[in-house]
């Protein structure tokens, strides 16, 4: 964030580590043990994830509750349950719409629509580059307090980190003379295959953090860069690892760690820190996953039975994949038939399997959640 330098107390601020990037060396000794558990965890993982074979239907709740919480980190507070009632409401995949919806739930949904963008790029063969990077920030601060900070433009004024009653400096980013160079060294570090993989990325995170290029956005940015990172990497087949759940629980210490980095050259302990949110984010997201592959072979039988069509599996992926939904919505986009789509519905509801969070009104359609769902993206 921008800062005027009067009104801020200076005396803990810290300052950027200039020439420290990339460290002469970590002491893998101390990293060794941390380092196994959080390869050990992400495998794990990872293997689940290549046994769910549609996991870009089933997991994209997921996306959007990180979204909720990686933004709720920088202090933008929304609830999964408005960015899926926002997203209900969109005619267009692309479509940002300003309605009734708060201006917060539009910015959450942005994270989510910013990651997709960038995993689509990456699919093509895109590289996680300047231009991944400031495209990508582009999309997430397109609407609202975001289209004043410069979206997709490196800063050009000096940035800082503040406490949170924006009163004391907590840490200054390098200048944005020194910006391209650090900018440089970042990108040309990413690609270098001589560091540790789960080492580089962690080494990676910090580093941008430090850097702060925009005027805003810069930790939301910093942590879908790690789930690509992982992908682009291969430490993960697909990009749905969400590690903000538990940088959120730790928020003051993670800002620590990375203060500490520039202060005191804690390069190793720092990384220590990342290796353990990877590892007991792996287990979390593991454990939600799991549930909810669970409920979807559950609810696969279920559909069958109550809807008796050749088209449940339809239904059921696209319930699973837009757990809130306007029925004009299932019914023209599900590529169901629509009689048949609108008599699902009914079956759905009757049954207790869709709840009604707004029943039709003149020319509005009914807008349904499938609860089930929710309750374990949720928490």
């Amino acid at each position: 964030m921008t800062a005027i330098t009067t009104k801020l107390d200076f005396k803990s601020a810290v300052e950027y580590h200039y020439g420290q990037f990339p460290p002469a060396a970590v002491d893998y000794g101390k990293l060794m043990q941390p380092l196994s558990s959080a390869s050990a965890a992400l495998a794990r993982y990872d293997q689940m994830l290549k046994n769910m074979h549609n996991s870009e239907i089933l997991l994209a709740p997921l996306r959007r509750q990180e979204a909720v919480v990686s933004s709720r980190i920088e202090g933008t507070v929304s609830t999964l349950d408005e960015v899926l009632r926002y997203e209900a409401d969109r005619e267009d995949e692309d479509e940002i719409i300003n309605t009734h919806h708060r201006s917060e739930a539009v910015e959450v949904f942005l994270y989510h629509h910013a990651m997709r963008r960038a995993q689509a790029s990456i699919q093509d063969g895109a590289p996680i580059s300047d231009f991944l990077i400031r495209s990508t920030h582009k999309v997430l601060l397109s609407f609202g307090r975001g289209r004043d900070m410069s979206p997709g433009e490196y800063k050009t004024e000096q940035n800082y980190l503040v406490d949170r009653n924006r009163k004391h400096v907590l840490f200054i980013p390098i200048t944005p003379e020194r910006l391209r160079d650090g900018m440089k060294l970042f990108h040309a570090f990413i690609n270098d295959d001589s560091w540790e993989t789960l080492t580089r990325i962690a080494l990676a995170h910090v580093e941008f953090e430090a850097l702060h290029p925009f005027k805003d956005g810069n930790g939301r940015i910093g942590r879908m860069l790690i789930t690509l990172m992982l992908w682009k990497q291969g430490v993960i087949s697909a990009p749905h690892y969400y590690v903000s759940g538990y940088l959120e629980e730790v928020r003051d210490e993670y800002i620590d760690r990375m203060r500490e980095v520039s202060r005191s050259g804690a390069w190793t302990e720092w990384c220590v820190f990342f290796f353990h949110a990877l590892e007991t984010q792996a287990y979390k997201n593991l454990q939600v996953s799991d549930d909810i592959h669970r409920l979807y072979e559950e609810m696969k039988r279920v559909f069958r039975e109550v809807l008796a069509s050749q088209w449940h599996t339809i239904a059921l992926d696209f319930i699973f994949s837009q757990p809130v939904f306007r029925n004009s919505r299932f019914t023209g986009k599900s590529g169901i038939p629509r009689p048949t789509a609108s008599r699902f519905t009914r079956a759905l509801v009757e049954r207790g399997l869709l709840t009604t969070l707004e029943p039709a009104s003149g020319r509005r359609p009914a807008l349904y959640s499938f609860e089930p769902l929710l309750k374990i993206v949720r928490g």
